[in-house]
């Protein structure tokens, strides 16, 4: 199976304290933090394509686009959707949202490349 434009994934969770900003170190106040939206986000990007991806491969994000539009405090329920829009060779672009149970807090684009996981892995610990 391959990487193909429409591909969905979708990741839930609850806010707990050590996601606000004021944990994280993004913000002063216990709202969910802006970093662990956008992993939330990225995790459904890859849930959108783990199930397909070759034997020992992996994606890596390289670029977003990201805006987060509401505050959303502890103790609610989020949900990220990833859908992939654009396959270019090893390239993979998605459109992002997030939810938490009142309405949408997030939105916007990401792009993901397919690498080899252990090339990858020997390159970035050639540097030290």
């Amino acid at each position: 199976m391959e990487i193909k434009v429409g591909m969905q994934g979708i990741v839930e969770d609850m806010v707990e304290t050590m996601d606000t900003a004021a944990e994280v170190g993004s913000g002063s106040l216990l709202v969910y933090a802006t970093p662990c939206m956008v992993a939330m986000m990225e995790g459904a990007a890859c849930e959108a394509i783990d199930p397909v991806m070759p034997e020992g491969h992996t994606s890596v994000g390289i670029e977003l686009n990201i805006q987060h539009l509401a505050a959303t405090p502890v103790g609610m329920e989020i949900r990220a959707e990833a859908t992939v829009t654009a396959v270019e060779g090893k390239i993979i672009t998605f459109e992002l949202h997030a939810f938490d149970e009142t309405g949408e807090i997030g939105k916007g684009t990401h792009k993901r490349c397919i690498v080899n996981a252990q090339k990858f892995l020997d390159k970035t610990y050639s540097k030290l």
